[in-house]
C-alpha cells in the first residue's frame, strides 16, 4: 500500500490547551485514530488515505506531541477520554465513533467504550496496551523494562503529568470501569514482538496472554496477528489494517440492522471514571 501524506493539519482550542488534529471526509461512521504513547498523528499515513474511503477519518495529537500544548495536570486515562470527547464534539464529529487505538491508545479506547458505550460503534486495537501488561512490567523490572522506561522519558520528557507516568493509574481505570459494551472488536497483534530479544521470556508469554484476553472482552471479539509485523502493524501491514477495520465496521452495521442502535447518551448518563 502506497504511503501517502496526511491531510493538513490544523489547531483548536478546548479547555484552555491547543490541540493538533486533521479530519477528512463527511460521511458516516467517523473513524477516530488513537496514537500510542508520544506518537504523532504522521504515524496513520499508510492507511490513512484509504481509511477516508470508508468514514470521516480523524486523528489527532495528544498534549505533549507535536502542535498540542504542554499538559498542566496529570494524563489520566479519564482525562484524556474527556479531553478525546470535547475536541471530537468540538469540530464537529458526532458519534458514533469507530475506536482505533494503537498501543497506549489502546487504553484510552478501552475505558472509552467502557465509560461511553452508546456513542462507539466498535473497537480496533493495534498491537494494543492491555490494563494488565504494567503490573506484570513493574513485577519484572529487570533490563528491558528499565531500558524501555528511560528511553520513553528521554524521549518524552518526565514533567510529572505526561500519560506514560500515569499509565498505571489509567489501567487501573480500565479494570474499574464498567464492563466492555457488547460490541464488535478486532485485536490485531504483531506476530514479532517488538524488542523480544530484550524481554524476559515470563513477560513476552504474559503480554500474549493478555493480548488473548482483549479479544475475549466481548462477544463478538476477535484476534488477528499481523505476523509480519512488530509494535506498529499500521505500518508493516498496512491492508491487513484496513481490511480489519473495513470487516470490524461490517459487522457492526450488521448488528445495527438487526439489533437496533441505541440513543447516545447525555452527559448525565455517562459513567465517570473518577467516581467511586
Amino acid at each position: 500500500m502506497p504511503m501517502k501524506s496526511i491531510p493538513t493539519k490544523k489547531t483548536i482550542t478546548v479547555a484552555g490547551s491547543i490541540l493538533e488534529y486533521v479530519a477528512s471526509g463527511t460521511s458516516s461512521p467517523t473513524l477516530v485514530l488513537i496514537n500510542g504513547a508520544g506518537g504523532p498523528i504522521e504515524g496513520w499515513n499508510r492507511v490513512f488515505s484509504e481509511l477516508e474511503k470508508i468514514g470521516t477519518v480523524f486523528a489527532y495529537n495528544r498534549l505533549n506531541v507535536g502542535c498540542s500544548s504542554k499538559p498542566t495536570e496529570p494524563q489520566t486515562g479519564d482525562l484524556m477520554v474527556q479531553t478525546l470527547r470535547a475536541l471530537l464534539l468540538e469540530v464537529g464529529l458526532p458519534p458514533p465513533y469507530v475506536l482505533i487505538g494503537h498501543s497506549l491508545g489502546g487504553l484510552i479506547a478501552n475505558l472509552f467504550a467502557r465509560c461511553h458505550p452508546s456513542e462507539v460503534l466498535a473497537v480496533v486495537f493495534l498491537d494494543a496496551t492491555a490494563p494488565e501488561d504494567f503490573a506484570v512490567f513493574a513485577a519484572h523490572e529487570g533490563r528491558a523494562p528499565k531500558l524501555l522506561r528511560k528511553t520513553l522519558d528521554a524521549i518524552f520528557g518526565n514533567d510529572g503529568f505526561g500519560e506514560i507516568v500515569h499509565v498505571s493509574r489509567t489501567s487501573d481505570l480500565v479494570s474499574l470501569a464498567p464492563s466492555f459494551p457488547d460490541i464488535p472488536v478486532a485485536v490485531v497483534t504483531g506476530g514479532k514482538p517488538a524488542m523480544s530479544w530484550l524481554m524476559p521470556a515470563s513477560i513476552l508469554s504474559a503480554r500474549a496472554e493478555h493480548q488473548r484476553r482483549l479479544a475475549s472482552i466481548s462477544p463478538r471479539a476477535k484476534q488477528i496477528i499481523a505476523e509480519r509485523s512488530g509494535h506498529f502493524p499500521q505500518l508493516s501491514e498496512p491492508t491487513v489494517v484496513v481490511h480489519t477495520i473495513r470487516e470490524t465496521l461490517a459487522n457492526a452495521y450488521h448488528s445495527r440492522k438487526t439489533n437496533g442502535y441505541p440513543q447516545c447518551s447525555s452527559p448525565s448518563e455517562s459513567y465517570s471514571p473518577s467516581s467511586p
